[in-house]
């Protein structure tokens, strides 16, 4: 059976309500979660029935879509999933969704080794993964790296299709170091990734500077209709000449150089730290390294992260303050003899 667009967007927007348990769901406060949800994705301002929402319901407890949903009605008034895991993104792939998706990948894998198509290989993967579970009732042979735990998930989609869009955007948003969120208009240009965590770069009203956000940082989004996008003087190479997402306008990689012992430096040589990655020189104890990458917070922790293996050599200033972060670090641990 096929599902149209808006449908679709109403059985996700009743899914989340359903499965936030703080807050006790009507039928009514069903309807105005589906109509904001159609009106923000869709632009659709003539809102959502009563029966519209009623029959999605039925739709959702049958089989007809898989989703089976457990959905209970308490005291009469008050929707909720019996089982308070449930969630219709969970659900087992049918056969027609494992033979869709076999398609797909034997499409995807034509592309794998080609220098364009790099990223293509680890979605591939996962799919072929997802097949094979699904096919076999297995359990699963590879483990991906995931975080179930992450904050802000939510707004991948609406920022998608914001960038696909080139919509500008109204987001409360409040930093680690802020006291309270602000509002900040901002024009989406590029999803990021870095160790499970996501990020949007583009800019912040009429300031020519790119700005990163973190999604978990973000309170409230919506799409600002009649706003005029712009798209700045943006690289789609801004992330490549650094370690994580964390650049400031100005800012110029330089040659870092460090020094791993045999032990460490294996494998530094078989996942190397930045694409520009080289051998500086090579003896019996060890290897030295150079990368070329903007100084930066994660360049610092990645450094950290390798503890007593590997010794920073350039530049000064940053020997220096590694030094004196593995001191701080030891004192720590001192204060406790």
């Amino acid at each position: 059976m096929s599902i149209n667009k808006n449908a679709l967007i109403r059985y996700k927007t009743i899914d989340a309500c359903l499965q936030n348990r703080y807050r006790k769901w009507t039928l009514d406060a069903l309807v105005e979660a589906c109509s904001e949800a159609l009106y923000e994705y869709e632009g659709i301002g003539k809102g959502v029935s009563v029966r519209t929402v009623q029959m999605d319901i039925q739709m959702m407890r049958s089989e007809k879509l898989g989703y089976s949903a457990p959905i209970i009605v308490l005291d009469k008034k008050f929707y909720t999933y019996e089982d308070p895991k449930y969630s219709i993104t969970n659900i087992p792939l049918t056969s027609q969704d494992l033979s869709t998706l076999s398609e797909v990948v034997t499409l995807l894998k034509q592309f794998k080794g080609f220098t364009h198509f790099q990223e293509v290989d680890g979605m591939v993967g996962r799919l072929e993964q997802k097949i094979f579970v699904g096919k076999n009732s297995h359990s699963p042979i590879v483990d991906f790296e995931k975080n179930e735990l992450l904050i802000g998930l939510e707004y991948l989609a609406p920022l998608y299709e914001a960038v696909t869009k080139k919509q500008v955007l109204s987001i409360d948003y409040q930093s680690f170091t802020a006291r309270e969120s602000q509002q900040i208009i901002f024009h989406p240009y590029l999803l990021k990734e870095y160790r499970n965590r996501w990020f949007i770069l583009g800019f912040r009203g009429t300031n020519p500077a790119p700005q990163i956000l973190a999604l978990d940082r973000i309170q409230k989004l919506e799409t600002l209709k009649n706003a005029v996008y712009t798209e700045g003087s943006l690289d789609a190479r801004f992330f490549d000449d650094l370690i994580g997402v964390s650049k400031n306008i100005g800012m110029r990689p330089q040659k870092i150089v460090f020094f791993a012992d045999k032990k460490m430096a294996p494998y530094i040589l078989t996942k190397p730290l930045h694409a520009s990655q080289e051998i500086e020189e090579e003896n019996e104890n060890g290897i030295k390294f150079s990368i070329n990458v903007i100084w930066n917070f994660e360049l610092e922790r990645e450094l950290l992260g390798f503890g007593e293996s590997i010794e920073v050599l350039q530049p000064q200033r940053l020997r220096h303050l590694i030094k004196k972060r593995l001191e701080n670090a030891l004192n720590r641990y001192l204060k406790e003899e």
